[in-house]
């Protein structure tokens, strides 16, 4: 059953502006109890910070990860017809095939990490257009992407993280970075599936097209993601945001998805206050990133794969950080001296 409660962007806004803060007495309480656990005070180092956040989100001094969901949204690109990307548009269909067989590595870190995947193929035989000459997307086709991030979302999930699959996505993640974030393209455009230095040129050149066509419209961040964007960023969009409506705590992956959800954070303060950064990814720009959106990462693993992975490696970071505050005694509960 369909569960979207907008039907234009103007009333997707209105969510963003609507959206739910952490439960404050919970946090509160949680602090409290890591004050006393069997430890010395900040010996956990971020794991404290992780628990305590985590108990915010989801209202529970003490709570415990037992439903942790996994989303990858797949989408193609009208922009590879300007050779951005050393694969060919066929790959992303054929990779949606593998994450269905249980071939990738997404579906072996979410095995090990207990998070249940789903994938999720939006319209891969209609391509975006090539945002060089036109909107990425109509706000119709927007809003439908959103909607299927929004839906994907099982509201009884305790911890998500969304990944991606779309040959060209690298490209509009740079696109959406210098628009929201200025600079020059060449600080943004990376290697992504492996360009040689003629190619990260040609990204380079057809973001600065990109910006320079679509002019005004990218002062409004959510213009961002319809002009420059894909419908796979936009779904993480969606899904992030059904996350936040829920209070579902997120772990966010590399560069594709943190420049996806950069536009959600654009548009609304505050509206990644219930995401983490899993990872720094070795695709150029994201540390860069992740300094704009005020996210310190938990990993550095050079990891650049996208499909989710980083955030996935991540989950068992949040559910150690769970596993100590929930379950550790207390110095009464011990019997020790807290001296």
């Amino acid at each position: 059953m369909l569960t979207t409660v907008f039907s234009s962007l103007d009333e997707f806004c209105e969510i963003l502006a609507a959206f739910p803060a952490p439960d404050m007495a919970s946090r509160d309480a949680a602090k409290a109890r890591d004050a006393v656990l069997t430890k010395p005070p900040g010996a956990l180092g971020r794991l404290e910070d992780i628990a305590i956040w985590y108990a915010g989100w989801r209202a529970k001094p003490a709570p415990q990860i037992t439903n942790p969901q996994a989303l990858v949204f797949a989408g193609n690109h009208g922009v590879v017809a300007q050779g951005v990307s050393a694969f060919p548009a066929e790959v992303t269909a054929q990779m949606v095939m593998n994450f269905e067989h249980g071939g990738a590595a997404i579906n072996q870190l979410c095995k090990i990490a207990g998070a249940k995947l789903t994938v999720h193929a939006l319209d891969l035989d209609q391509p975006t257009q090539d945002f060089t000459s036109a909107p990425a997307m109509s706000e119709p086709e927007l809003v439908s992407a959103l909607a299927t991030g929004w839906n994907a979302v099982d509201s009884s999930a305790d911890l998500l993280i969304a990944g991606e699959m779309g040959i060209g996505n690298t490209t509009s993640a740079a696109a959406i970075c210098t628009a929201l974030y200025g600079g020059e393209a060449e600080d943004w455009v990376g290697r992504g599936t492996g360009v040689d230095d003629a190619g990260l040129a040609q990204k380079a050149d057809v973001v600065s097209r990109a910006i320079a066509l679509h002019g005004d419209a990218l002062a409004d961040p959510m213009q961002v993601l319809r002009c420059l964007g894909g419908r796979e960023l936009a779904a993480i969009a969606g899904a992030v945001a059904r996350a936040r409506h829920e209070r579902i705590p997120v772990i966010l992956d590399g560069f594709i998805c943190s420049a996806a959800v950069a536009t959600l954070a654009a548009s609304q303060p505050g509206a990644l206050d219930h995401c983490i950064a899993g990872h720094v990814s070795a695709e150029a720009a994201h540390a860069n990133l992740l300094k704009e959106l005020g996210k310190q990462p938990l990993l550095t693993l050079a990891m650049r794969l996208g499909e989710g992975s980083g955030a996935a490696v991540a989950i068992n970071i949040v559910k150690a950080a769970l596993a100590c505050h929930s379950g550790m005694s207390t110095f009464d509960q011990a019997g020790v001296s807290d001296g």
